[in-house]
């Protein structure tokens, strides 16, 4: 019973080419593999397959803080009093720790305040910011003016002569936020009366 089944797969293996046996793939006819007795027009109309790239499209980003609109926060008038005590004291206590007096660094100081304040204080208090400025002045010069002056008549004198040596510094950062609130006043002024006509 093995004889004729040796038989069998003798002869097919002598009628086989040498080489590698071609096979189809699955679902395509045998004239879809161009195959060495192929006719080139054949192998031509061979479809080719295309190649579609497909890009990932980002997903929006979420927890991400939104732009803030409208207009920028306004300080009240308490809050432009604090600021500028606050920032004026500052400036003074640096400029005696580092040059052993109240000098440039001082001025140029309160003139930074002074702007800061008439621009960010709001409109209702906009005399808050020419006013809270000298006084936060007068009280850097009161802690860090240099000497020191015995009982309250010693220390108005001392006030006094800072107040007098230092009166540019004083007038131009006083001055500065007096335009500053000007032109803001006028600005909304016109603004309500566009609105109205």
């Amino acid at each position: 019973m093995i004889g004729p089944y040796v038989g069998r797969v003798e002869q097919s293996i002598r009628t086989q080419p040498p080489g590698p046996r071609r096979r189809p793939p699955t679902g395509a006819g045998e004239a879809a593999v161009p195959g060495p007795a192929t006719p080139p027009d054949a192998r031509a109309a061979v479809p080719k397959p295309k190649l579609r790239l497909t890009l990932p499209v980002p997903l929006p980003l979420r927890g991400r803080p939104k732009a803030r609109s409208g207009p920028p926060a306004r300080l009240t008038a308490v809050g432009t009093g604090v600021l500028a005590l606050v920032a004026t004291v500052a400036a003074a206590g640096l400029d005696r720790l580092l040059f052993d007096d109240l000098g440039v660094l001082f001025g140029l100081g309160y003139l930074l305040v002074c702007f800061q304040l008439a621009v960010r204080v709001r409109l209702a208090d906009l005399p808050a910011a020419p006013i809270s400025g000298p006084i936060a002045f007068a009280l850097a010069l009161v802690c860090f003016a240099p000497g020191s002056a015995s009982g309250v008549t010693g220390q108005v004198v001392a006030l006094a002569s800072g107040l007098a040596l230092r009166a540019g510094w004083l007038f131009t950062g006083t001055g500065l936020a007096l335009v500053i609130v000007a032109a803001r006043f006028l600005a909304q002024r016109r603004i309500r009366r566009s609105r109205t006509s």
